[in-house]
């Protein structure tokens, strides 16, 4: 199959994974209607958001994690259309066959390396593993490694720092091994023992803690009573998403990241710890098609500049961004809260504003 078709095969169904430490990517199997990912990419939280090309932010239950094989299990969007993949045969792999890694490397979405299989049965840990050339970034983590039939022969898992494109991909002989072993228990909360290998549920857990085959001690993906809150800085943007409306759970892009919307408009929030600034950044619509229309928009862009506080239009590329900068240290709740609502408030109001009067267009998004 064309690397091509390939990537449009599964553009749909990839899917990604967003916490409060990190991001990472997912796939949807549907045969038993879950998002496969890593382990390390949910982070032991019991419910991370997703997102997905047919689909906007939600929130998803993380119901089996499986730490040795770096494996977790999450309940897939309802009433979503999502296309079946199929899962291939670890068998016939061999070295030097041709593969395809999917996935979010650095936030760049839906990215497609193809490389080969250096060695099919690379050992580590005491697991095989698929050693690949294909380039493996942060972000691309829990993606699925596909052969050129389109069938998914590997989850990609890690990568060595400093090597030169040394990525490694869990099997999919021990990813359908923990899909058969969890299905009997799907909707429960279940993690698979890192001793014995027994899958441990609420219902046979030991004490609460501790695997009643072997006495590991094991965690269970379960929702906290209480929901851990950041601190500082980050705890403070995310009371005055909450003041505002906002739910901060999928408004989570990983560490001091955020995005929101507002009308058409979507706003990218990052706390600098290093230099101890707050940027709100919303991104409003693209330059008009009309090139007789961009000298007139430049024009009223400065004039709103010189007349508005606060905020600053731009041109990035050929997005339209209304920014503004908040110092840490000068932020209180309150103050905070105005600058933020405004700041929302005003970027619904131009992007409305630049398509009516200049012809902007709506911005492209993956």
């Amino acid at each position: 199959m064309d690397p091509q078709l390939i990537i449009e095969k599964y553009q749909n169904a990839i899917i990604q994974i967003a916490t409060s430490t990190g991001t990472g990517t997912g796939f949807y199997v549907k045969e038993f209607d879950l998002i496969v990912t890593n382990d390390h990419v949910v982070a032991e939280n019991a419910e991370v958001t997703i997102a997905g090309k047919t689909f906007d932010k939600a929130l998803s239950r993380v119901w089996y994690t499986d730490r040795k094989h770096d494996l977790a299990f999450l309940e897939a969007p309802k009433n979503i259309e999502l296309p079946e993949l199929q899962l291939g045969t670890y068998e016939q792999m061999k070295d030097g066959d041709a593969v395809v890694a999917i996935g979010h490397p650095f936030g760049l979405n839906y990215t497609a390396t193809q490389g080969v299989i250096s060695k099919v049965d690379r050992i580590r840990d005491g697991l095989k593993f698929i050693q690949i050339d294909a380039a493996i970034n942060p972000g691309n983590s829990g993606g699925p490694l596909v052969n050129m039939s389109g069938e998914i022969i590997g989850v990609n898992s890690f990568i060595i720092r400093g090597g030169d494109n040394l990525g490694f991909a869990l099997p999919v002989i021990y990813l359908r091994e923990a899909l058969q072993l969890y299905q009997p228990n799907k909707g429960q909360a279940s993690t698979r023992c890192f001793s014995c290998g027994s899958v441990v549920t609420s219902s046979t857990i030991d004490t609460a803690k501790y695997c009643p085959n072997c006495g590991t001690e094991v965690k269970l993906p379960e929702i906290p009573e209480k929901e851990v809150e950041p601190v500082g800085s980050a705890k403070l943007i995310e009371d005055i998403l909450k003041e505002l409306g906002k739910d901060v759970r999928l408004a989570r892009e990983g560490v001091n990241h955020w995005s929101v919307r507002e009308g058409s408009a979507k706003i990218k929030i990052t706390y600098n710890a290093e230099n101890f600034f707050i940027a709100g950044d919303a991104y409003l619509c693209q330059m008009p098609a009309d090139p007789t229309k961009i000298k007139p928009l430049y024009q009223y862009l400065l004039q709103e500049n010189f007349r508005t506080k606060g905020v600053v239009l731009s041109c990035v590329q050929q997005n339209i961004v209304l920014s503004r900068i908040i110092y840490d240290l000068d932020m209180t709740r309150e103050n905070g809260a105005a600058a933020f609502r405004e700041l929302f408030q005003q970027a619904d109001h131009y992007d409305d504003q630049l398509k009516k009067e200049f012809g902007c267009v709506d911005r492209l998004e993956e």
